[in-house]
Formats: structure tokens, sequence, C-alpha cells
């Protein structure tokens, strides 16, 4: 019986693997998908539940009053500004724009578990570049790998699963080898947890370098992770581009809402972002202690290398009431939650730290 063949670049995509859920009716911490622990606040909750009552109604298609008042925080014009369904379904947007079938991308891994498959998505090949040891980007080993089949670069800064960001020196050594012709994506979905003060600022960098694109979230510092919320920014004529190939209505009437009232409270939702910090650094300082070498995290996750027992040891800590996520044959991934959270992780990683 004859079927409808599947693209073979849909026919061979790795499947997404999302963050383990706490199963219905268990107790458990999930610290396996990066959420802002905190609950919205009450202004977002009453701004959701305004924009509720028209849900009967199309959303406004270019979130026009969300991207002014971005545009507005960041100093950039609104033209510039395009959002979309998370900053995931914007970076396949923008990869639609300007890649094609037989182009290259060259990519971090690991990195971002959905770089390869916005990249399969379009055709385009993906050159994937070993992080280095200490889990930060090689930037030079990715500038290396650029030949005149390259497109796009993808640059995650914090890197999503290690944790460390790029230094401002070595993305513009970076940016100085990069051909003008070749798009550089600054992935910042954690910027607002950044507190080395060795890592750029993107928005002066993007100033300067025409051929950059920003990619920014209000799922994780502005907790929003279930409304899906994301743009980029980049020069007008790009992201009319990427404007072009977005979603139509990508952005529901009551994310764009929620947005706007995030912006709103942005001082209380930033000293939530400041507690989450204080907690990494309590999470980072523990695991130390107890003999483990943990990457420089700037996001709001923290990275353990452990290779082949990376399964193993997150079903261990799934049975002591902690849920993270394992990368298998790579490592293990932790998001910073609850202070609870943080103290039962750490009574699990105590038991099984380096001997």
């Amino acid at each position: 019986m004859a079927r409808v063949p599947l693209r073979p670049a849909v026919a061979d995509l790795p499947a997404y693997v999302p963050g383990a859920r706490v199963p219905v009716g268990a107790a458990a911490y999930k610290l396996s998908s990066n959420e802002n622990p905190y609950p919205p606040l009450p202004s977002v909750v009453a701004a959701i539940a305004d924009a509720a009552v028209d849900v009967n109604r199309y959303p406004d298609m270019y979130a026009t009053e969300l991207v002014e008042q971005v545009a507005e925080r960041l100093g950039v014009p609104a033209a510039g500004v395009v959002a979309g369904c998370g900053s995931v379904a914007v970076l396949g947007h923008v990869l639609q724009a300007v890649c094609g079938a037989g182009d290259e991308v060259v990519l971090p891994w690991r990195s971002f578990e959905a770089y390869p498959i916005a990249i399969s998505l379009v055709g385009a090949t993906g050159v994937r570049v070993p992080v280095r040891p200490d889990g930060r980007l090689d930037l030079e080993a990715m500038a290396d790998a650029i030949t005149p089949r390259t497109r796009a670069v993808l640059v995650c800064t914090p890197n999503n699963p290690t944790g460390p960001a790029v230094h401002d020196d070595e993305l513009r050594a970076f940016l100085a080898r990069v051909p003008g012709d070749v798009l550089v994506v600054l992935d910042e979905a954690y910027v607002e947890f950044v507190r080395d003060a060795a890592a750029p600022d993107a928005l002066a960098v993007h100033a300067e370098h025409p051929n950059t694109v920003l990619l920014r979230t209000f799922s994780k510092a502005y907790g929003l992770a279930g409304l899906r919320v994301g743009y980029a920014v980049a020069r007008p004529r790009l992201a009319a581009g990427i404007r072009a190939a977005s979603t139509p209505f990508g952005v529901s009437h009551v994310a764009q809402l929620a947005a706007l009232a995030s912006l709103r409270a942005e001082g209380e939702l930033l000293t939530r972002v400041e507690a989450i910090v204080a907690e990494r650094s309590r999470m980072l300082d523990g695991l130390r202690a107890q003999g483990w070498t943990v990457p420089d995290s700037q996001a709001n996750f923290v990275w353990l290398a452990l290779g082949d027992h990376a399964s193993s040891f997150a079903e261990r800590c799934a049975r002591a009431g902690v849920l993270v996520r394992p990368f298998a044959g790579d490592g293990v991934r932790v998001s910073v939650g609850e202070k609870e959270a943080t103290d039962l992780f750490l009574e699990v990683a105590a038991e099984h730290a380096p001997r």
C-alpha cells in the first residue's frame, strides 16, 4: 500500500526531548526544564485574565505594542524587533530567512537541543564544533569551521546546557574573522542571569556588527514559559525578512498582554532573578565543596559532565524526588529552583560525589 513520503530532512529529525514532568499525584521538585520557580506576579495574572475575554479575536499580528516597548527599553528601532512564539520559533524564522538547501550553519555542541532540528528543517547542514572541556564555546574553532557555504553561526551565551557565557574580547575577535555576509545569531535566552563582568554588551556588539541578530525570551527571567514569547533584534532589513518568514499571529493576545505586564513589573521580576542568581551560587558552591568540577554557569542552571553516567545519576535524583535533565553520554543539567530543591539535590549529589 502506497504511503505519502516524508521529506528526508523531517524523517531523520532528532526528537526534541523535553525535561521530565512530575507525574500526576507524585511529589517531586522539577529542575529539568530551566523554568522560573516563581509563579506569575498578581499584576501579570490580572493581565492574563483580562486578555482571556478576547480570545475569540485574532491577536495583533505583529505584536505592535510589545515590539515598541521592547525596542524602547533596548534603545533600538521598533522596525528591528520581531516577536514570535518563543525564541525557538524565532530562531526557525531567522534561519528560514537566510538559509536553504546546501547551506551550512556552524553551531557549538553540546548546545541547545533545538538547534539541529531548526537547521535540518530549512534544509541546511549543521557543522558541530565541540565546546571546550570547561563548558565554554570554542569561538576560535567555530571561526575555523566557516566555509564559503556557511550562511549562519549560532552562538549560545550563556550556553545551554553547560552554562558559561562568552567573553567580550573573544566574541569581538571571533566577529572580526566572520565574513560580513554570514549571519551570527547571539542566543541570549538567559542574559538576565549573567553576572560575569567579562561578558559582552550584546546590544553594543550588535550596533557595531550589522550581521548579528540577538535572540531573547520572556520564558526564563520573566517567568512566561507557558505562554511562549520571544523576539529577535536585527537590522531593519534583516528583521523584515525574519518577519516575512514568521508564523502569522504567532504570539497570542494573552501572551502579548502578559509580556507587557511583565515589562511594567520588571523591577519586581528582576528582584526574583537576583534570588535565583544567589541560589545558583549556593548550588555551585555546594557542588564544588563536595569535589565536583562544575563550569562557571551564568544561567539559571548548572552542568555536571557525567558522561555515560548521566542517565543513571538522573534516575537516582528522580528516586529522591528531584527531576533533572540528563543528556545521555554527556552530562546532567540541573535547573536552579526552590531552596528546598537545592538542598535535596545537594544531598543526592553528595552521595555520588567524586572520591
